[in-house]
Order: structure tokens, then sequence, then C-alpha cells
């Protein structure tokens, strides 16, 4: 969960940046580049453990960095620019019923055949647009804060203002959400970890070139 400084491609449309380049002190942990996630493998487009966010998306992250530090927390990002590449993989892995490996950790009471009826799969994104971003808090030391469901658990003890958590839990939620929306971010009520720009940057293009 450190940033990544080793060289990388590099060649960002305008607009796009590698956001450890502009947070020092920010984590990273790109669950879709990994096993780590809710399908169990690497997704489709995410060749490097890296981070890409549109220029909105940087300058508000950067301002709820300065204001969470002298807090000691810091901010620990999962994804923000997602290729459509990898929302076409979601969808193919949604309509592939044989596959349920990551179904007792992330989807337990959740059946796979429902899973577009229910809005936790869908076949356009706003991180696709460049307009959202996933994360959580860590602690001055790097440790993420409890926020009482792991990323992408797809429930409703995922929304923000669930109370079928602690209450250690939920207020580290809102200390998230709170800087959130203090720096212009937009919340989803159906997902703690999950804010978005209004407006957004590109709302007509839904962007593919790879995380690399």
């Amino acid at each position: 969960m450190t940033p990544d400084r080793t060289p990388r491609d590099g060649h960002l449309p305008e607009g796009f940046f590698y956001i450890d380049e502009w947070i020092d002190d920010c984590l990273t942990d790109a669950k879709y580049a990994g096993e780590d996630n809710f399908i169990g493998r690497p997704i489709a487009g995410y060749e490097r453990a890296l981070v890409i966010v549109s220029r909105p998306v940087r300058d508000a992250l950067i301002a709820a960095a300065d204001r969470l530090r002298p807090q000691g927390l810091r901010l620990l990002l999962f994804d923000s620019y997602r290729p459509q590449r990898a929302v076409d993989d979601f969808c193919r892995w949604g309509a592939d019923l044989a596959d349920q490996r990551r179904k007792a950790l992330h989807y337990p009471a959740v059946e796979k055949a429902r899973m577009f009826e229910e809005g936790y799969i869908a076949r356009r994104s706003s991180h696709t647009r460049g307009s959202a971003v996933d994360l959580t808090l860590a602690d001055a030391d790097g440790q993420p804060l409890d926020m009482g469901t792991c990323f992408d658990f797809m429930d409703p003890r995922s929304w923000p203002d669930s109370r079928d958590i602690s209450p250690a839990q939920h207020e580290n939620r809102m200390r998230l959400r709170g800087a959130m929306l203090a720096c212009g971010f937009v919340p989803y009520e159906r997902e703690w970890w999950h804010f978005s720009v209004d407006p957004e940057p590109y709302p007509q293009t839904y962007f593919d070139f790879p995380v690399r």
C-alpha cells in the first residue's frame, strides 16, 4: 500500500495524472490490478498497480489530504480512473454465474444473477468518465481505519449511514465523508468509499486507455 515510484508509461491523455506524483504521503492499493477484489483476479486494463485521476479529482484530493493531515490521517486510494475494458470485464464476470469464488467475502447476501438488477454492476461508470474515486483513510503509520466492511462489499452494510456497524466504524466513515464533502466531492449513498466530482470533467466520454 505504498506509492509506486518506479517508471511508468507516462503517456496519459491530457488532463490525467498519477495521484502519487501529486500527494507525496498518499497511499495506494490498486485493488483491480491484483487478486484482492470482488472477482479475485486482475481486471482487464489494469497493467500496473497505479491510481490515475483526472484534474478536478486530483485537485480535490490534494485539498482533502491537506485537510486530513493535521488530524494524523492519510488518504488510501483503491481506484479512480477505470478503463471501459475493465467495466466490460465486470459485466462478463457478472454473466458467468458459475464463478462464485469471492461470494463469501464480497457479496454473501446477494445472488449473483441479480447483480445488474440491484445496481452492483453497471455497464457504464463514472470512473470511466474520470469523475469518481474510491478510497478510505489510514493513520499516520499507514494502517487503514476500520470502516465496518471491506471495499466493494456488496451489501446494505456498505451504505454510509448503515447502523449495522459499530459507532467507531460509523465515525470513521463520517470522518472520510466530511473531509471529502468539504473539498467538493459528492458521496454515493450505497458505498462509503465512493465519491465523485460535480460537474464532471468529461460527462459524455468513456475512456479506455490502460492503467500502466
